[in-house]
């Protein structure tokens, strides 16, 4: 479903990643986590074209782009297969919480305006907030936020849903809420991709665990494996430092 081949960026002499592969089924919940600086947001970036990798393949669905060799209008169509779900939510300050899912889909996808509201209201109580409908950004909390913007990714019915970090800007009493959403997304198979500092939530939710050091992938297999039986002692040193069993 998505699939990454070789993947590379480096910023001037700073390489950032460096030969990523992945391939990742329909329905497949991953979480990557590791070290702070290690790539986990520029992977999630070059994944979906936001950030172009410095050479690699990606494909969601057959739809292949090789690094260097896409054009504007080929870029724009690759991105319609992912949403991305950022640390600081960037939604639109000057559009309510049903205005800001409906964008995308009138924008990005000309869906009419009846039509995406209705959608918009039906993911907003997906995620709790009908009664927020009205409400401007600066109205709601940092998780009611995110959970508008987690409802903004869901609004274009995307391949693959790209959570980076999302509750790393929340206070502690609003992270809760935020994972709750997610674990529903989870239950009904979504696509998803997240990297995350909460390990606890990356074991109960994936389905595969990525741990990235340098820009690699230095481990994988599922949360048993890599939180009781890893085979690599960078990720044992980092699990002892984030997590206990």
């Amino acid at each position: 479903m998505l699939q990454a081949i070789g993947l590379t960026k480096s910023f001037g002499d700073l390489h950032v990643l460096n030969d990523f592969s992945l391939k990742m089924d329909k329905g497949e919940v991953i979480s990557v986590i590791g070290p702070s600086g290690t790539g986990k947001s520029t992977l999630l970036r070059c994944l979906n074209y936001l950030e172009e990798p410095t050479s690699g393949t990606v494909s969601i669905d057959g739809l292949r782009i090789e690094a260097g060799k896409a054009g504007k209008k080929e870029i724009h169509e690759f991105r319609k297969s992912t949403s991305m779900v950022f640390q600081n939510y960037n939604l639109f300050a000057n559009k309510t919480a049903v205005q800001n899912i409906m964008e995308p889909m009138v924008i990005a996808q000309k869906i009419k305006k009846t039509e995406a509201y209705e959608k918009a209201m039906d993911i907003l109580n997906l995620v709790g907030l009908a009664d927020k409908k009205d409400s401007y950004p600066s109205q709601l909390s940092g998780g009611q936020q995110q959970r508008v913007g987690i409802g903004r990714a869901m609004g274009t019915a995307p391949k693959v849903i790209l959570f980076d970090e999302p509750t790393s800007s929340l206070d502690p009493e609003l992270i809760g809420e935020v994972l709750d959403v997610i674990r529903k997304l989870a239950s009904q198979r979504t696509t998803m991709l997240i990297t995350t500092h909460e390990m606890e939530f990356a074991r109960s939710i994936s389905d595969r665990i990525i741990f990235l050091d340098g820009g690699a992938i230095a481990e994988q297999g599922t949360p048993e494996q890599i939180f009781h039986q890893s085979q690599y002692e960078r990720t044992r040193q980092f699990l002892k430092a984030f997590y206990l069993s």
